[in-house]
């Protein structure tokens, strides 16, 4: 009994705004002022509004399309119109990849139509392509088949994602859609088809890049397209029945010479150290089936919204905010590589970096990349986010997508760890739009980031950044 009313008064008399944070990691006035950042963006937030500003007066935002300009005008807006103390652009440059129509039908015995989406950077078909279809259970199924066992035939890859909070069904899944065309191909395939790497049961296709193999022995670029999770299930139980089942597939696309477009950057300027960075964003670009809502406009708006409420602070924080929107994630992670070159001297000034692209849902976890010593200085954040429904977690995780290429080099980084059960229903599909997003969700994830990034910008010494010798 003694020790349970020990225990009731510890958590009665815990001091704000976290029990026992850590005061040799941040200096007390920090941890309030980031507690109340926490309860400032978590009572209402802007990011709906500049969600639904982007979804809306720009919409799809595939890169190197039309939109793609309009978008980088509105995102430097936006950081002005937010009151970012710096705004400028960096300049992209990627292969352009354009999409036109697309068609699949099923001839024999069972004639219907399909529906597909071709996966991004896919060449076209040259015309329809009229073949025999045959089935693999996944791509080391396809993998497995020996030389020449596709000539002339077309490829179907049909194994399902699995759903799960972390989306860790997306890793096992993926690399039908990323390397099954070349796969198909050294086979002698004329196309390859697969399952949409998606969770959902709607009659919507999931796009996304495909990535041929190079080199002198590469084979043939052939076509690809992913089937909706229904129609697959379809062209399934047509091939199960023992006919041969016969296809006509139709594709407009490809590569259309090279285009430029920026990662855009809006920064809080540190007040002691303005040379040192804490960088946090999402990315600009979208694919154009949707608007581009919960990829990634949720992830530009959570932390623009989280950098403003920084900048809004009297004192202003001892470090740089930067809050980069980069172009063209979604085709190879053109501005995260675009952004790392450019500053790769600079590693060990970006403190520490994290990235929203994984949706609209709450954040459940922070996990991070850093040094042994800094580990308490991540302790003591965690404490400040608890309120939040957000816990320290020591394994797992990693860089956003467009950090990838900083921390490769050395960056330190952080992983704020979204709900990402429903994701996958929609990510790179038409469904892709601002109805899925809960405002409420998006002013937790906003908290949580102001308290990151002001913390690591207050934070005494750093959290490991050092250029590794030799790294790209």
């Amino acid at each position: 009994m003694r020790t349970a009313a020990l225990a009731l008064a510890a958590v009665l008399f815990a001091p704000d705004p976290s029990a026992f944070a850590s005061e040799a990691a941040f200096a007390t006035a920090d941890l309030k002022t980031a507690a109340y950042l926490r309860d400032l963006a978590n009572g209402g937030s802007s990011a709906y509004d500049i969600v639904e500003s982007i979804t809306t007066e720009v919409g799809p935002r595939m890169a190197g399309s039309e939109a793609d300009p309009r978008a980088v005008a509105w995102a430097e807006a936006k950081f002005r119109e937010l009151g970012f103390d710096r705004v400028w652009t960096e300049a992209v440059t990627f292969p352009r990849w354009r999409r036109g129509a697309e068609q699949a039908q099923v001839l024999a015995p069972y004639p219907q139509p399909l529906h597909i989406t071709a996966l991004g950077l896919s060449v076209g078909s040259n015309g329809p392509i009229e073949a025999e279809v045959v089935a693999f259970a996944d791509l080391a199924a396809l993998s497995a088949a020996p030389a020449g066992s596709l000539d002339g035939k077309i490829a179907f890859i049909a194994n399902r994602m699995t759903r799960s909070r972390d989306g860790k069904g997306y890793g096992p899944a993926v690399g039908a859609r990323s390397r099954g065309a070349s796969e198909a191909a050294s086979r002698g395939a004329l196309a390859l088809l697969i399952r949409s790497i998606g969770t959902d049961h709607d009659r919507l296709p999931h796009t996304g890049a495909l990535q041929y193999a190079e080199g002198n022995d590469a084979p043939l670029r052939i076509p690809a397209a992913a089937l909706s999770n229904p129609d697959a299930d379809l062209l399934a139980n047509m091939i199960r029945r023992g006919q041969p089942v016969r296809l006509r597939l139709n594709i407009d696309a490809g590569v259309v010479g090279a285009a430029t477009s920026y990662n855009v950057i809006g920064e809080i300027t540190g007040s002691k150290y303005p040379e040192q960075v804490v960088i946090i964003g999402g990315h600009l670009d979208s694919w154009d089936l949707g608007t581009g809502a919960i990829d990634d406009g949720a992830g530009v708006a959570i932390t623009m919204a989280a950098g403003a409420l920084i900048g809004d602070l009297k004192t202003p924080p001892d470090r740089s905010i930067r809050v980069v929107a980069f172009a063209n994630e979604e085709q190879g992670l053109f501005g995260g590589k675009a952004y790392a070159e450019r500053h790769q001297a600079e590693i060990g000034q970006h403190i520490i970096g994290a990235e929203s692209d994984f949706g609209a849902g709450r954040i459940y976890a922070l996990r991070a990349g850093v040094s042994g010593a800094a580990q308490p200085q991540i302790a003591a954040i965690g404490a400040v986010l608890e309120p939040l429904g957000i816990t320290v977690e020591n394994e797992g995780g990693g860089p956003g997508p467009d950090l990838i290429a900083m921390a490769g080099g050395g960056m330190a980084w952080a992983q704020l760890a979204q709900d990402g059960s429903d994701y996958f229903d929609y990510h790179h599909t038409a469904n892709d739009t601002l109805d899925k997003i809960d405002p409420r969700a998006l002013d937790q994830q906003v908290a949580a980031y102001a308290v990151l990034a002001y913390l690591a910008a207050q934070a005494d010494g750093g959290f490991g950044s050092a250029a590794k010798p030799g790294a790209p």
